[in-house]
């Protein structure tokens, strides 16, 4: 990066319209992506820095935006006296590849975490900003981040597991376990998973746990968040009410939001006399088939942003080291950790203990509810 700046310098390309894109990995550790921004920065302001999350730029993380603070309906409901705790999940099918000589040396923590994970929880849990400028929402998303709760060593072992896919089947067909595949070494304690508790440590979210789960080889390719509310306090229906409300964002394969209700079922009349039930609704709001699915894809729709000058979807430094501040102890932690990575069979939703630590807490991940 500095070799590639300063030369960009030398041959008169800064100029004040001059904008540079940057894309991950910046750095495998707070130091290196220290270094990283300060070779940068010694050559462009911040200003002309865009360094791009291409998770930023899909639909539904625009609308979750809108949805928040565009919107009064969900806004009063946005805090811990309604929300019970909120799921962050990050799938894919595919394995390494033939990528696994780069994966060796980054794992799911590096690759998703650091850098997606954490921009989607800032999205959902930071204050409304003071307008729409770049700077107002970069800093309240600074807030989250400074506000995570900072690992001990009880967390770190309760709290944060790693898996690594072995050999499966997916979709039917069999695949080979990380180990077997070109460019990874066959004793690689390099995690393919990740599941996590945390918390935020603020007046709107302290008590209520927010998961995050990615995974590759996993059962289907999904990335969503899953926005779960609290029970009604009080049940007058003759019915067991099953899970409570939840809203879903969904990211991918497809854009849209999925808000889970009661509405009523049919009567019963027995000797208790009439009842009434409640059965379960979804409303489902698909962004292709509402707007179309000819919308600008994530990556053109912030290289169009790079064009114009605005910087509202793009991660800002201070933001960024502050997420590797956050990961450091738990790679630290996985440093000294001789146990390593929990095998998954390819084509599940990875290994048993990640069920077993959001059921510590009494709830479940969506699928298994």
């Amino acid at each position: 990066f500095t070799t590639i700046c300063e030369q960009l310098a030398a041959s008169g390309l800064n100029t004040p319209q001059t904008r540079i894109v940057l894309e991950k990995p910046l750095g495998h550790d707070l130091a290196s992506n220290r270094a990283i921004n300060q070779a940068v920065g010694q050559v462009f302001k911040e200003e002309q820095i865009f360094r791009i999350d291409h998770y930023l730029g899909k639909p539904s993380v625009q609308n979750l935006f809108a949805l928040r603070f565009g919107n009064a309906l969900f806004e009063p409901l946005w805090r811990r006296e309604h929300i019970a705790n909120i799921q962050i999940t990050m799938a894919e099918e595919l394995g390494v590849e033939k990528r696994g000589g780069f994966y060796e040396g980054t794992g799911a923590l590096r690759d998703m975490v650091q850098n997606h994970a954490l921009q989607l929880l800032c999205a959902i849990a930071m204050e409304p900003p003071i307008n729409a400028h770049a700077d107002a929402i970069r800093d309240e998303k600074l807030k989250v981040l400074r506000a995570l709760k900072r690992w001990t060593p009880e967390t770190l072992s309760q709290h944060v597991i790693r898996g690594q896919y072995a050999a499966g089947s997916v979709d039917g067909l069999p695949v080979p376990g990380y180990r077997e595949e070109p460019g990874v070494s066959q004793s690689s304690s390099t995690e393919t998973f990740v599941a996590l508790r945390t918390e935020i440590a603020n007046w709107r979210w302290a008590g209520v746990p927010f998961y995050i789960r990615t995974g590759k080889r996993m059962a289907a390719r999904e990335a969503h968040i899953e926005i779960n509310f609290r029970p009604t306090p009080h049940d007058i229906f003759k019915t067991p009410m099953g899970p409570a409300n939840k809203l879903v964002i969904h990211l991918q394969p497809k854009d849209g939001l999925e808000l889970h209700l009661f509405a009523t079922g049919q009567s019963k009349r027995g000797p208790g006399g009439a009842g009434q039930t409640l059965a379960p609704v979804h409303l489902d709001l698909d962004f292709d088939k509402r707007f179309g699915s000819e919308r600008v894809g994530a990556y053109e729709r912030l290289l169009l942003d790079v064009l114009d000058g605005r910087l509202n979807l793009f991660v800002r430094s201070d933001e960024q080291e502050e997420a590797w501040r956050w990961v450091e102890p738990i790679l630290q932690h996985w440093a000294a950790d001789p146990v390593g990575p929990r095998p998954y069979n390819a084509g599940t939703w990875g290994p048993s203990a990640a069920s077993a630590m959001i059921a510590r807490d009494g709830f479940c991940w969506g699928e298994e509810c």
